[in-house]
């Protein structure tokens, strides 16, 4: 089947699924309006993929989330819809336009009491976080930049607890993870902390490859055992 055909074919069947699982929410579609009209890259989590999201956030039971890449607050809203009412969920950013974006997004979703967006390099601000010795979070979102993924893994280790799930998204990048050439960072950061992960015998961990509108990749899970 021709790559044409079968990335329409994929958004046919994302859109089917949207429709019948995930119905349009104006708090949602508010957000990725927003980012869109304020130019931030259009590489938010899809309906279907937040949802997901969600759904592992309301079957941990999870009251503290750690997400480690903002950018317009899409998924961040998704997380903090899983949380109880003195929940907590804290999201790095990078990119203060991004993180201003999100800030307004995540007010007009109701969740600004519950959501801190800490702003700068994911790696100060985790090592920052880690200083202040804060309780485990029950789960880590990594969704940043993909060279970092092996710093991201040892900080998210570092600020989990056992039962801690760390889900790490855009592992397998249109197939090329498997290849063990390759000299694009964002693929030798990630085969770098699929090998972590496989090392670290605290971690029981899968990757499940996905297609649909956002193309050919995956996610990884992690749980901590230990």
């Amino acid at each position: 089947m021709p790559r044409e055909i079968q990335d329409a074919l994929w958004t046919d069947v994302d859109r089917y699924l949207n429709a019948t699982l995930v119905p349009s929410e104006v708090v949602l579609e508010s957000a990725l309006a927003a980012n869109a009209a304020a130019e931030l890259p259009s590489i938010d989590v899809s309906p279907t993929q937040g949802k997901f999201l969600h759904m592992l956030a309301l079957m941990l039971g999870a009251r503290r989330i750690l997400e480690i890449g903002t950018l317009g607050g899409y998924s961040t809203i998704w997380l903090a819809r899983a949380l109880p009412r003195n929940g907590r969920l804290i999201t790095m950013e990078f990119s203060p336009k991004h993180a201003a974006v999100a800030k307004e997004n995540i007010a007009r979703a109701g969740f600004e009491r519950i959501v801190e967006i800490r702003i700068g390099p994911a790696a100060d601000s985790l090592a920052q976080l880690h200083a202040e010795n804060p309780q485990p979070f029950d789960l880590i979102f990594i969704d940043a930049d993909k060279p970092s993924n092996p710093t991201y893994l040892e900080w998210a280790i570092k600020l989990s607890r056992k039962g801690t799930l760390i889900v790490v998204d855009n592992v397998i990048r249109d197939g090329e993870i498997a290849n063990a050439s390759s000299t694009d960072p964002a693929i030798t950061g990630t085969r770098a902390m699929f090998e972590m992960i496989s090392a670290n015998p605290r971690l029981c961990a899968t990757a499940l490859q996905t297609v649909g509108s956002k193309g050919y990749d995956g996610f990884a899970l992690a749980l901590v055992t230990d």
